[in-house]
């Protein structure tokens, strides 16, 4: 039963990401005004409320509005292929299925801000003593950051398929 539904059960990582992503995001809007800014680490780090109706980095963000639908296509397509991928995992390959479940519970998150707000919520501000600025980013930013890099890392662990690197 198990090997029939691989590694689903790591969904429950993905509505974690969810959950506490839309929970941030609902406190933010209620508690800050629009670009309002709060030092937590004067000169490092500080929470703020800004909106981005483009991608990472604000890509396509001064768009007229047509970006918001790609996003969310995008974020459909991908998250259809995370979920069978989870389905197809083997039992040892957890790490991975972790790797899915952020990646796919932040895409999520962030596409109910774009279909239902018309842009996504970010909260985070990490600087260097007001002088750079890294763009402001929200919980499911972080998730898919996280599950990216695990992907990546993914690729360097040891050899899957049992070839030899000669073979």
């Amino acid at each position: 039963m198990t090997a029939r539904f691989g590694k689903l059960a790591w969904l429950w990582l993905s509505v974690l990401v969810i959950v506490l992503d839309q929970a941030t995001k609902h406190w933010f809007e209620a508690t800050f005004s629009l670009y309002q800014k709060a030092d937590v680490i004067p000169g490092y780090f500080a929470w703020t409320l800004a909106y981005n109706t483009g991608a990472a980095f604000s890509f396509l963000a001064d768009h007229d509005g047509w970006q918001r639908w790609l996003f969310a296509a995008i974020a459909i397509g991908v998250s259809l292929v995370l979920v069978v991928w989870l389905k197809r995992l083997k039992p040892g390959e957890t790490w991975l299925a972790i790797a899915l479940a952020l990646v796919l519970g932040g895409a999520l998150g962030n596409l109910y801000d774009r279909m239902v707000l018309g842009h996504v919520v970010d909260f985070i501000l990490v600087h260097w003593q007001n002088r750079w600025y890294f763009p402001a980013f929200n919980i499911a930013d972080s998730a898919i950051t996280v599950g990216a890099v695990m992907l990546a890392l993914d690729m360097f662990k040891g050899n899957k398929t049992g070839e030899t690197a000669n073979d």
